[in-house]
């Protein structure tokens, strides 16, 4: 196993890790804690939550991944584990966090308040890597980071990161630690894949420039890249019931995944795949983590099988024909996906 460093932290993590926010609502502990074995078993030492899952949040379930997590980790050497959580952003145009009543804030009191939460939670003293799970807009950098850093300071975090950020918002962020001697982002989670390229602009450009690492979710394409939507009508998975919901916010979001281009486009990377005798899924999640500012893919399973695919990739490096072929999909069929 080849572990690589997240920035320029000590955290040394497994090439694809294991998100956690199916626990507790598409499946249930024991099933978690099978699928958490095995990833372990399997060599990935890098575990991913946050104060909010399980997906979709509520605040009757918000925090039970954090406990299902916590529970677990007393079966493992804790310092065998890298551990990652979040605090949840500031309620933004499409979304309130059903925490805290609905008024988080990246600012000191809600920082404060939501880390003690989740190292009660995960039954641990200290968190590996601590992300804000989207930016605030409204409370200034330098506070945010002023608060983090005290974590760091207290020996409650060892790193911090960002996530659903902006090269402009990572920037502001690196210059206000830079400027006042703070603790830094070492890495930014945001969303890519084969079907969602954006990180591939200025983000990629600030990670390589600055030594801050991607930990990619989704590199499914929220399952899109699996294939099982272009195998018969969308009546099951995430997006089958988010395309008959009530909620307009989350039709739009099965749209922007599930749509005539991201079919058209996983049609042909399934042929790739299959033309290389590779599982789709495997090859998704290497093109994912081939990428020189990656650090480590997170993956997600609702049953333990469903990682026979994505660790797969552990130790796959694809080849130039087959990154090649991947790059002409999507010039031929280029589509906005956020």
């Amino acid at each position: 196993m080849t572990y690589r460093y997240i920035g320029r932290s000590g955290l040394r993590v497994s090439p694809i890790g294991l998100g956690t926010m199916t626990f507790g609502t598409q499946c249930d502990e024991k099933t978690a804690f099978a699928i958490m074995d095995k990833a372990c078993d399997a060599g990935v030492n890098f575990f991913d939550t946050a104060e909010l899952y399980p997906v979709p949040p509520s605040a009757e379930k918000a925090g039970e991944t954090e406990c299902i997590v916590g529970r677990w980790l007393k079966t493992r050497p804790r310092e065998s584990l890298i551990l990652a959580t979040k605090v949840a952003g500031a309620a933004s145009g499409w979304f309130v966090p059903p925490i805290r009543h609905g008024l988080t804030a990246i600012d000191r009191f809600h920082i404060e308040r939501a880390v003690e939460g989740s190292l009660r939670r995960l039954q641990t003293d200290y968190i590996d890597l601590y992300q804000m799970h989207w930016p605030d807009t409204v409370v200034p950098v330098e506070e945010s980071m002023e608060a983090f850093d005290r974590l760091v300071q207290s020996g409650k975090v060892r790193y911090i990161g960002t996530s659903n950020d902006t090269a402009y918002g990572t920037t502001k962020a690196l210059t206000a630690s830079q400027c006042k001697g703070l603790a830094r982002f070492e890495s930014i989670q945001n969303n890519f894949s084969l079907l969602n390229r954006r990180f591939l602009d200025e983000l990629a450009t600030l990670c390589r420039c600055e030594r801050i690492s991607l930990l990619p979710y989704s590199p499914l394409g929220g399952g899109v890249l699996s294939g099982k939507y272009n195998r018969a009508e969308i009546t099951q998975g995430r997006f089958a019931d988010y395309f008959r919901s009530p909620n307009a916010r989350q039709r739009l979001m099965a749209a922007r995944f599930v749509n005539d281009k991201t079919l058209a486009s996983t049609q042909r990377y399934l042929k790739i795949a299959a033309d290389a005798g590779l599982d789709p899924v495997t090859m998704a999640t290497a093109w994912s983590k081939q990428h020189d500012f990656v650090a480590s893919t997170i993956v997600g399973a609702t049953k333990p099988e469903q990682l026979d695919a994505t660790l797969a990739a552990m130790e796959l490096t694809l080849d130039e024909t087959i990154l090649k072929a991947c790059d002409d999909v999507h010039a031929d069929i280029l589509y906005p996906m956020g």
